[in-house]
């Protein structure tokens, strides 16, 4: 079961996406709350599988709940979801500066939104689909979010590393990792495990966001580089 906790400032929001998310039988909304600090203190007490969490609240913000419950230096960290009306990239960019698993509009899908929560709980960072070349390729631009290099990379990362950083990069799920590898699941996630500290980062999400900063994957839509492969 995946325990979640909705903070929304509208009645109406909080109360559709809870009603949304109950009607699944592998999600349990645990608690709601319609202010940041109310959300960080039953977060912090709940300690749910995902936290899904607005931007703009009364008190702390979504952001500030967010650096709260994942950010850098928190541990054990509560994966949060931001569902927002907004799009700006800088909301965005110190989302994911701090931690946060996925980022979607609350115009979103409904599939999409259960999706997300699925995959945040999972282990596995998800960005709204309109917004995820735009932002990761003005976010390489903007700052250096991990301070490994490519080289770095290439001493440290095993070639079946390099093989899963650039199928990771190219938005695989680790099931369709393991396929496209023709190797176990659990193979997988064993080498992810290695693969996140060797690169600096924490999750997936902003191991995918190392893969475009250092060129593994082309921001111009030319898909996979090779020179980690050599």
């Amino acid at each position: 079961m995946i325990r979640v906790i909705v903070a929304d400032d509208q009645p109406l929001a909080r109360a559709g996406l809870t009603a949304l998310l109950s009607s699944e039988a592998d999600i349990d909304v645990v608690a709601t709350a319609a202010t940041g600090s109310e959300a960080l203190e039953l977060a912090s007490e709940l300690r749910p599988d995902v936290a899904c969490l607005d931007i703009r609240m009364p008190g702390k913000n979504g952001i500030e709940v967010a650096a709260a419950l994942c950010g850098p230096g928190v541990a054990p960290h509560i994966p949060v979801l931001i569902l927002t009306t907004f799009d700006l990239d800088d909301y965005i960019f110190r989302a994911l500066e701090n931690g946060v698993s996925g980022f979607l509009l609350k115009d979103s899908e409904p599939e999409e939104i259960l999706r997300a929560i699925r995959h945040v709980a999972e282990g596995f960072g998800t960005l709204d689909r309109a917004l995820t070349q735009r932002i990761i390729s003005e976010y390489v631009h903007r700052t250096r979010l991990q301070p490994v290099t490519t080289q770095r990379a290439l001493d440290a990362l095993t070639s079946r590393e390099c093989d899963i950083l650039m199928l990771l990069a190219e938005g695989m799920t680790n099931s369709q990792i393991a396929d496209s590898l023709v190797v176990e699941l659990a193979t997988v996630k064993s080498h992810l495990a290695r693969l996140l500290p060797k690169l600096g980062v924490k999750s997936r999400l902003q191991a995918v966001v190392w893969a475009y900063q250092n060129d593994v994957i082309i921001t111009d839509g030319r898909g996979p580089n090779e020179h980690l492969r050599s």
